[in-house]
């Protein structure tokens, strides 16, 4: 889990902005990246859950390794 330690702007004693450290930013745009990497990977597997697979040992085979 990420820890962050943001500052707040206030406005009207209202909470506007959060601020963070920039090295805290980009964990979190890292980890923002790595989810939306993991949430295409998930998409394309249940895409391709039925396609015809071929095993290894086929494989191998059809291309004389």
């Amino acid at each position: 889990m990420l820890s962050l330690h943001p500052d707040f702007i206030k406005k009207d004693g209202q909470k506007m902005f959060a601020v963070i450290p920039y090295d805290e930013f980009i964990r979190v745009q890292e980890a923002l990246q790595d989810y939306e990497d993991l949430m295409t990977l998930r998409s394309a597997k249940e895409k391709e859950k039925n396609a015809p697979a071929v095993s290894l040992e086929d494989a191998e085979s059809l291309l004389g390794l």
